[in-house]
């Protein structure tokens, strides 16, 4: 029964420190104020002022990780909303995901490389820019830390949607096309949701190029382990 407790109250805690942040973030829109970031940030003080292990928290956290496949596969939907606007431009959309999913992990390999990192590590982050459920699967096949995969994937996402507005800013990308494939490659779930701030299509692109480069990019990670001999 104080299992159970402890597991609701945690679930409590996520769910209330979400809703805060996002209220937060819908007054003051801020890349900062995400609340991905924000909530993450403020479960993480509580814990340790009210000094409750990783553990005790995980009893009810696992449960809202269990929903993470789930919530992949409800993006389908909007997908199938916009599906004769991605069959209209298929070759675009196809040719964008795959320099986005390629230049993902190409670009840490060689970082890894030039700055040598650690074999663990390397084969760790390499699928950093995909959706958790899947970056874990990968980063297990290729010998890495599922967890520091997590670590990779939450810095890639919460880092690419911080710079999102400013880079198309800079670069002029107005393209609801542009703008979803750069969120859903580089930024993976994360990035969905930020797309989902431009408008629908913007986020039906961003969700069918998570989905596209999750499934290229599980075929690319060893392909790119050994070009690079990581």
């Amino acid at each position: 029964m104080q299992q159970v407790l402890l597991a609701f109250s945690m679930i409590l805690l996520t769910v209330f420190a979400y809703f805060v942040m996002t209220k937060i973030y819908k007054r003051y829109s801020y890349p900062f104020f995400i609340p991905v970031l924000t909530a993450t940030t403020l479960i993480i003080i509580i814990l340790l002022v009210l000094h409750i292990p990783y553990k005790s928290y995980m009893a009810g956290g696992q449960w809202i990780s269990s929903l993470l496949g789930p919530s992949v596969v409800a993006l389908a939907y909007p997908l199938y909303k916009q599906r004769h606007f991605l069959i209209n431009h298929l070759f675009p959309i196809l040719g964008g995901v795959l320099v986005g999913a390629i230049s993902g992990m190409v670009s840490v390999a060689l970082l890894a490389k030039i700055l040598g990192v650690n074999q663990t590590l390397s084969l760790s982050i390499i699928p950093k820019s995909l959706t958790t459920p899947v970056a874990i699967e990968v980063a297990r096949g290729l010998g890495g830390n599922p967890s520091m995969a997590i670590v990779g994937v939450m810095i890639a996402g919460i880092f690419g949607v911080i710079a999102a507005p400013t880079i198309f800013k800079l670069l002029r990308v107005h393209s609801p096309i542009g703008r979803g494939i750069a969120l859903g490659s580089a930024s993976h779930a994360i990035g969905t949701s930020k797309a989902a701030e431009y408008s629908e299509l913007t986020f039906s692109m961003s969700s069918v190029t998570m989905a596209l480069c999750a499934i290229i990019c599980s075929f690319l990670g060893p392909i790119v382990v050994w070009v690079f001999h990581i």
